[in-house]
Protein backbone atom coordinates (compact mmCIF):
# COMPACT_ATOMS: atom_id res chain seq x y z
CA UNK A 1 0.00 0.00 0.00
CA UNK A 2 1.40 2.97 -1.07
CA UNK A 3 1.89 6.20 2.01
CA UNK A 4 0.94 9.54 1.10
CA UNK A 5 3.38 13.07 0.85
CA UNK A 6 6.10 11.29 -0.88
CA UNK A 7 7.11 8.63 1.67
CA UNK A 8 8.04 5.28 -0.40
CA UNK A 9 5.40 2.11 -0.94
CA UNK A 10 6.25 -0.84 1.63
CA UNK A 11 9.14 -2.62 0.16
CA UNK A 12 10.05 -0.23 -2.63
CA UNK A 13 13.69 0.37 -1.44
CA UNK A 14 15.88 -2.48 -0.49
CA UNK A 15 16.21 -1.45 3.40
CA UNK A 16 20.37 -1.64 4.47
CA UNK A 17 19.88 0.10 7.40
CA UNK A 18 17.30 -2.97 8.67
CA UNK A 19 20.14 -5.93 7.19
CA UNK A 20 21.52 -7.47 10.23
CA UNK A 21 25.07 -8.76 8.91
CA UNK A 22 26.84 -11.71 10.28
CA UNK A 23 28.30 -9.95 13.70
CA UNK A 24 25.20 -8.80 14.64
CA UNK A 25 25.35 -5.07 13.65
CA UNK A 26 23.22 -3.18 11.77
CA UNK A 27 25.13 -2.53 8.30
CA UNK A 28 24.19 1.33 8.37
CA UNK A 29 23.55 3.65 11.56
CA UNK A 30 25.68 0.64 13.90
CA UNK A 31 25.19 2.12 17.15
CA UNK A 32 28.33 3.30 18.63
CA UNK A 33 30.03 0.52 21.07
CA UNK A 34 29.31 0.95 24.79
CA UNK A 35 31.98 2.06 26.86
CA UNK A 36 31.81 1.68 30.94
CA UNK A 37 34.25 3.80 33.69
CA UNK A 38 35.98 2.23 36.39
CA UNK A 39 33.02 2.19 38.39
CA UNK A 40 30.86 0.36 35.42
CA UNK A 41 28.87 3.10 34.36
CA UNK A 42 27.97 3.72 30.58
CA UNK A 43 30.65 6.01 29.31
CA UNK A 44 29.14 6.29 25.74
CA UNK A 45 26.55 9.72 26.22
CA UNK A 46 29.38 11.82 28.83
CA UNK A 47 29.94 14.80 27.05
CA UNK A 48 32.89 16.22 28.08
CA UNK A 49 32.68 19.89 29.83
CA UNK A 50 35.12 22.87 28.72
CA UNK A 51 35.68 25.20 30.88
CA UNK A 52 36.64 28.50 29.37
CA UNK A 53 38.37 30.76 31.28
CA UNK A 54 36.69 34.15 31.87
CA UNK A 55 38.05 37.65 31.43
CA UNK A 56 39.37 39.25 33.54
CA UNK A 57 37.97 42.71 34.07
CA UNK A 58 40.50 45.23 33.83
CA UNK A 59 41.45 46.79 37.21
CA UNK A 60 41.02 50.79 37.09
CA UNK A 61 43.35 53.21 39.11
CA UNK A 62 42.27 55.44 42.02
CA UNK A 63 42.54 58.24 39.86
CA UNK A 64 40.18 56.40 37.47
CA UNK A 65 37.56 55.82 40.25
CA UNK A 66 38.33 59.35 41.40
CA UNK A 67 37.20 60.58 38.26
CA UNK A 68 34.04 58.78 37.77
CA UNK A 69 32.42 59.32 40.95
CA UNK A 70 33.58 63.00 40.67
CA UNK A 71 31.60 63.12 37.22
CA UNK A 72 28.80 61.35 38.59
CA UNK A 73 28.03 63.82 41.26
CA UNK A 74 28.26 66.58 38.93
CA UNK A 75 26.06 64.96 36.37
CA UNK A 76 23.92 64.64 38.79
CA UNK A 77 23.59 68.19 40.13
CA UNK A 78 23.34 69.29 36.39
CA UNK A 79 20.06 67.04 35.62
CA UNK A 80 18.95 67.50 38.96
CA UNK A 81 18.84 71.54 39.07
CA UNK A 82 17.85 71.46 35.16
CA UNK A 83 15.21 69.62 35.62
CA UNK A 84 13.85 70.87 39.49
CA UNK A 85 15.78 73.76 39.98
CA UNK A 86 18.06 74.93 42.01
CA UNK A 87 15.90 75.09 45.48
CA UNK A 88 14.48 71.53 45.20
CA UNK A 89 18.19 70.36 43.96
CA UNK A 90 18.75 68.81 47.81
CA UNK A 91 21.40 66.37 48.90
CA UNK A 92 19.07 63.42 49.10
CA UNK A 93 18.43 64.17 45.50
CA UNK A 94 22.31 64.23 44.71
CA UNK A 95 23.18 60.86 46.61
CA UNK A 96 19.64 59.15 45.04
CA UNK A 97 20.90 60.24 41.13
CA UNK A 98 24.56 59.42 41.52
CA UNK A 99 24.23 56.79 43.88
CA UNK A 100 26.78 57.24 46.82
CA UNK A 101 25.89 58.88 49.76
CA UNK A 102 26.56 62.46 51.40
CA UNK A 103 29.66 61.37 53.06
CA UNK A 104 31.08 60.50 49.51
CA UNK A 105 30.18 64.01 48.04
CA UNK A 106 31.73 65.88 51.21
CA UNK A 107 34.69 63.74 50.29
CA UNK A 108 34.63 64.84 46.76
CA UNK A 109 33.85 68.07 46.83
CA UNK A 110 33.80 69.65 50.76
CA UNK A 111 31.81 71.65 51.46
CA UNK A 112 28.14 73.14 49.07
CA UNK A 113 30.53 75.68 47.44
CA UNK A 114 33.18 73.38 46.41
CA UNK A 115 30.11 71.31 44.42
CA UNK A 116 28.44 74.37 43.19
CA UNK A 117 32.48 75.45 41.97
CA UNK A 118 32.74 72.28 40.26
CA UNK A 119 29.78 72.54 37.97
CA UNK A 120 30.73 75.94 37.03
CA UNK A 121 34.16 74.70 36.10
CA UNK A 122 33.16 71.68 34.10
CA UNK A 123 30.32 73.77 32.53
CA UNK A 124 32.80 76.40 30.88
CA UNK A 125 35.22 73.29 30.40
CA UNK A 126 32.31 71.68 28.15
CA UNK A 127 32.33 75.10 26.46
CA UNK A 128 35.71 75.95 26.05
CA UNK A 129 36.43 72.13 24.61
CA UNK A 130 33.33 73.25 21.87
CA UNK A 131 35.67 76.09 21.02
CA UNK A 132 38.61 74.51 21.10
CA UNK A 133 38.94 72.72 17.37
CA UNK A 134 38.29 75.49 15.27
CA UNK A 135 40.19 74.56 12.17
CA UNK A 136 41.82 77.89 11.13
CA UNK A 137 42.27 80.87 12.89
CA UNK A 138 43.17 83.39 9.74
CA UNK A 139 39.79 82.56 8.14
CA UNK A 140 37.63 85.06 7.63
CA UNK A 141 35.95 86.97 9.96
CA UNK A 142 32.44 85.75 8.70
CA UNK A 143 33.51 82.31 9.30
CA UNK A 144 34.57 82.53 12.32
CA UNK A 145 31.86 84.71 13.90
CA UNK A 146 29.97 81.62 12.55
CA UNK A 147 31.82 78.69 14.49
CA UNK A 148 31.96 80.56 17.36
CA UNK A 149 28.51 81.75 17.44
CA UNK A 150 26.89 78.15 16.82
CA UNK A 151 29.55 76.36 18.78
CA UNK A 152 28.16 78.95 22.05
CA UNK A 153 25.00 78.75 21.38
CA UNK A 154 25.03 74.81 21.93
CA UNK A 155 26.52 75.37 25.00
CA UNK A 156 23.85 78.19 25.90
CA UNK A 157 20.96 76.04 25.31
CA UNK A 158 21.95 73.44 27.36
CA UNK A 159 21.74 71.00 30.29
CA UNK A 160 24.53 72.07 31.75
CA UNK A 161 24.13 76.00 30.58
CA UNK A 162 21.09 76.08 32.40
CA UNK A 163 22.35 74.64 35.85
CA UNK A 164 25.16 76.92 35.65
CA UNK A 165 22.17 80.41 35.11
CA UNK A 166 20.46 79.03 37.81
CA UNK A 167 23.33 78.84 40.67
CA UNK A 168 24.74 81.87 39.46
CA UNK A 169 20.72 83.35 39.73
CA UNK A 170 20.05 81.55 43.43
CA UNK A 171 23.82 81.93 44.80
CA UNK A 172 24.81 85.40 44.25
CA UNK A 173 23.01 86.81 46.98
CA UNK A 174 24.12 83.98 49.10
CA UNK A 175 27.28 84.30 51.57
CA UNK A 176 29.57 82.95 49.45
CA UNK A 177 32.70 83.19 47.87
CA UNK A 178 32.52 80.92 44.73
CA UNK A 179 30.27 82.38 42.21
CA UNK A 180 32.55 85.58 42.42
CA UNK A 181 35.60 84.50 42.34
CA UNK A 182 34.32 81.73 39.21
CA UNK A 183 32.79 85.12 37.59
CA UNK A 184 36.80 86.65 37.87
CA UNK A 185 38.21 83.58 36.47
CA UNK A 186 35.57 82.89 34.00
CA UNK A 187 35.76 86.43 32.53
CA UNK A 188 39.62 85.92 32.49
CA UNK A 189 39.17 82.70 30.22
CA UNK A 190 36.29 83.87 28.47
CA UNK A 191 38.65 86.87 27.36
CA UNK A 192 41.53 84.72 26.31
CA UNK A 193 38.60 82.09 23.83
CA UNK A 194 37.91 85.69 22.65
CA UNK A 195 41.67 86.80 22.16
CA UNK A 196 42.41 83.83 19.76
CA UNK A 197 39.49 84.24 17.65
CA UNK A 198 39.28 88.03 17.05
CA UNK A 199 42.15 89.50 18.40
CA UNK A 200 43.14 90.79 14.89
CA UNK A 201 40.13 92.57 14.69
CA UNK A 202 40.89 95.98 13.73
CA UNK A 203 39.61 97.55 16.82
CA UNK A 204 40.24 99.09 20.50
CA UNK A 205 41.32 96.90 23.10
CA UNK A 206 38.15 99.04 24.98
CA UNK A 207 35.70 98.39 22.04
CA UNK A 208 36.53 94.52 21.09
CA UNK A 209 35.88 94.04 25.31
CA UNK A 210 32.39 95.75 25.03
CA UNK A 211 31.55 93.58 21.86
CA UNK A 212 32.54 90.35 23.62
CA UNK A 213 30.24 91.28 26.80
CA UNK A 214 27.98 92.35 24.01
CA UNK A 215 27.80 88.69 23.09
CA UNK A 216 27.59 87.37 26.52
CA UNK A 217 24.76 89.36 27.21
CA UNK A 218 23.31 88.46 24.23
CA UNK A 219 23.67 84.46 24.78
CA UNK A 220 22.66 84.70 27.99
CA UNK A 221 19.45 86.47 27.75
CA UNK A 222 18.51 83.93 24.43
CA UNK A 223 19.52 81.42 26.98
CA UNK A 224 16.89 82.88 29.09
CA UNK A 225 13.99 83.21 26.63
CA UNK A 226 14.39 79.51 25.78
CA UNK A 227 14.07 78.27 29.19
CA UNK A 228 11.18 80.01 30.29
CA UNK A 229 9.50 78.97 27.43
CA UNK A 230 10.36 75.62 28.15
CA UNK A 231 10.62 72.26 26.22
CA UNK A 232 8.14 74.18 23.03
CA UNK A 233 10.51 77.03 23.22
CA UNK A 234 10.84 78.03 19.19
CA UNK A 235 14.39 77.97 17.74
CA UNK A 236 15.97 81.25 17.94
CA UNK A 237 17.59 80.88 14.36
CA UNK A 238 16.45 84.75 13.34
CA UNK A 239 18.13 86.06 16.28
CA UNK A 240 21.61 84.06 16.14
CA UNK A 241 21.42 85.36 12.49
CA UNK A 242 21.17 89.13 13.90
CA UNK A 243 23.90 88.20 16.26
CA UNK A 244 25.94 87.16 13.54
CA UNK A 245 25.28 90.05 11.24
CA UNK A 246 26.54 92.36 14.22
CA UNK A 247 29.71 90.86 14.88
CA UNK A 248 30.57 90.59 11.37
CA UNK A 249 29.81 94.50 11.24
CA UNK A 250 31.95 95.03 14.72
CA UNK A 251 34.71 93.26 14.35
CA UNK A 252 35.42 93.71 10.66
CA UNK A 253 34.22 97.67 9.88
CA UNK A 254 34.32 98.60 6.51
CA UNK A 255 37.03 100.91 6.19
CA UNK A 256 36.67 104.53 5.02
CA UNK A 257 37.95 106.04 2.24
CA UNK A 258 38.11 109.39 3.89
CA UNK A 259 41.58 110.22 5.66
CA UNK A 260 41.30 109.61 9.46
CA UNK A 261 38.23 107.96 8.93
Amino acid sequence: MQMWYGAPAQGSFHDTANEIPPDGNRAAGRSPERSQGQDGRDMSNTTPRLRIPLPERARRSHAERTAETRAKIIDAVVTAIDELGFQKTTASEITRRAGVTWGAVQHHFGAKDGILAAVLEDSFERFARRIADFPDEEAPVEKRVAFFVDRAWEHFSSPHYRSTFEILLNATGEDSETVPTWQTEMSRAWSRVWEQLFGDAPVSERRSRAIQNYTISALTGLAAVQMIGGPGARILDDELALLKETLVRELDPPKSDTPGG
